[in-house]
């Protein structure tokens, strides 16, 4: 994959600018500059040529599913969407768009939350919706190969006779896929024991942007050449188009109990976090929600929480019968001495699983009683809980909107939910700039603009706050070194220069620059 210091000043065909270098920097056309009808007919027609007519949507009633993922807020039209069945047909597709000049957008089930699967105006969607398989499961390696459009649960259903499942686990679990999971490095409720994505991934096999394949990793303890693995996972389909995984799984514990403990001031819930992980534990999961998600979440799924309390903590252990008894009785004294107000402690299988349900049905809880809400992902260290609650209470006073807060506390990583109505004029961009000052405040306390949901287009001009000069240089250098023509996801995750120069409270509504002038790669 070498590629040259200076890319040529190629044309990106009717629809974009040229491609042009500058020192530390690439441009790209806007999102929703349109392919012209005469170049877009001509790629179709290329297209039908490796893919049968019903694996090529290009009428707008076929395309309108595919305009935006779960950031419903950013929208376009792509000029053609295909669902290829096969690794080699995808890669005749790409084939197709590098030697075209057309932008590609790999994606998943859609089920994203930063605008990453957002489509370019002027370029094609590559789903793999159809590359369901799994390949092989090798219960005595404890492995897995399966092709990108697995569903992430599936894989722990194809596991379970063998006593085995896939650790990370995503509130959308149930429809995201594996695919997906690698381009936003997702994590979930067990994250904290278990890892993330990166920390459950053996091998990548994907495609370049030329259609050729190439592997991230190995089923072996090393692989030849650069580790790759980490880069790509998490690289939000802007290096290359998952086609197959290979995933780590682990045996299902003897037992797993859950502890449901209430705080009556968000402080002490944030320092009882701390704590926790000060004494050497470990929890199997440990997740914090507010007064006010705990509400929407009872209302809806019947959790049993505590909803007198101001934050509650559920705190896992899982193991042998004797580890667990163990561990829950030192989180017990740990919580209690924290200034817990209640603890309780799941007594069967089924309600350890309710109170699970009700934090991973947050989302379409809070959906419930909102028109609109808007997701923010950041992560800060655990000390900083607490703060950061207070001046998320701070923030609805000053923009007039409520916020509803659940957490994956063992790390850090934040999911405030602020919720709006986008029928209301200026309604979206206020929630907008309530989103930017909580993502601010996270880089302030000592954290990051993202945790796992990527940065896609809703955190781009906050790409500018976190990193300086040098490293979006770098960014650029690796984006060039696997994609030269910038045709792969364009528009995503890396800011121009000139774009975070004149940062400030410039942010993306409905997919469109407030500042054409501005351009982005």
């Amino acid at each position: 994959m070498n590629a040259p210091a200076h890319p040529p000043l190629a044309a990106l065909g009717p629809s974009s600018e040229a491609l042009q270098w500058q020192p530390g920097e690439l441009k790209f056309a806007r999102l929703d500059q349109a392919l012209e009808p005469a170049a877009r007919e001509a790629l179709i027609q290329n297209l039908l040529q490796v893919l049968p007519a019903e694996s090529v949507i290009r009428h707008v009633e076929g395309l309108k599913p595919y305009e935006c993922d779960g950031l419903s807020g950013y929208r376009h039209l792509p000029a053609v969407v295909v669902l290829p069945h096969t690794e080699q047909q995808a890669s005749q597709v790409l084939a197709i768009c590098h030697a075209r000049n057309v932008p590609v957008v790999a994606r998943g089930a859609g089920t994203g939350l930063s605008g990453g699967a957002t489509p370019h105006s002027g370029g094609l969607v590559l789903s793999t919706a159809r590359l369901n398989r799994i390949v092989s499961l090798d219960p005595v390696a404890r492995t897995a190969r399966v092709q990108p459009g697995v569903r992430n649960l599936a894989i722990s259903e194809a596991a379970a006779p063998h006593g085995l499942y896939y650790a990370p686990d995503p509130s959308s679990q149930i429809a995201c896929t594996i695919g997906g999971n690698v381009a936003e490095n997702s994590g979930g409720v067990h994250c904290l024991k278990y890892g993330l994505t990166v920390h459950n991934v053996l091998r990548v096999r994907g495609l370049t942007i030329e259609g050729e394949p190439v592997e991230f990793g190995s089923e072996a303890f090393d692989s030849p050449g650069f580790d790759l693995l980490a880069l790509v996972i998490g690289s939000e389909g802007m290096l290359a188009v998952t086609t197959e995984v290979t995933v780590r799984l682990i045996p299902k514990p003897q037992l797993a109990r859950v502890i449901m403990a209430s705080f009556d001031e968000v402080e002490k819930a944030g320092q009882a976090v701390a704590d926790l992980i000060g004494a050497g534990i470990i929890p199997a999961g440990l997740e914090m929600m507010d007064k006010g998600m705990t509400a929407a979440v009872e209302e809806f799924v019947h959790a049993g929480y505590d909803l007198n309390a101001q934050v509650i903590l559920l705190c896992e252990s899982d193991g042998t019968l004797a580890e667990v008894e163990e561990e829950i009785g030192r989180m017990k004294a740990v919580l209690s001495s924290s200034g817990a107000t209640d603890l309780r402690v799941s007594e069967t299988e089924a309600e350890r699983l309710r109170f699970w349900s009700g934090r991973k049905n947050a989302f379409p809880a809070s959906g419930r009683i909102s028109p609109d809400y808007y997701c923010i992902d950041g992560t800060i260290p655990r000390r900083r809980l607490g703060q950061m609650l207070t001046r998320i209470a701070e923030l609805e006073k000053k923009y007039g909107l409520r916020c509803l807060n659940v957490f994956h506390a063992g790390d850090g990583n934040l999911h405030p939910l602020i919720l709006f109505d986008a029928a209301k004029p200026g309604d979206f961009e206020t929630t907008e700039r309530f989103g930017a000052e909580i993502l601010e405040l996270c880089v302030d306390y000592g954290g990051t603009i993202t945790g796992e949901h990527g940065v896609g287009i809703e955190k781009i001009d906050t790409m500018c706050v976190q990193f300086s000069v040098a490293e979006r240089l770098s960014f650029f250098a690796v984006k060039h070194a696997f994609d030269s023509k910038g045709l792969l996801n364009p528009g995503k995750a890396i800011p121009t220069l000139s774009r975070c120069a004149e940062y400030g409270r410039m942010h993306v509504h409905r997919g469109e620059l407030r500042f054409p002038q501005l351009e982005r790669f």
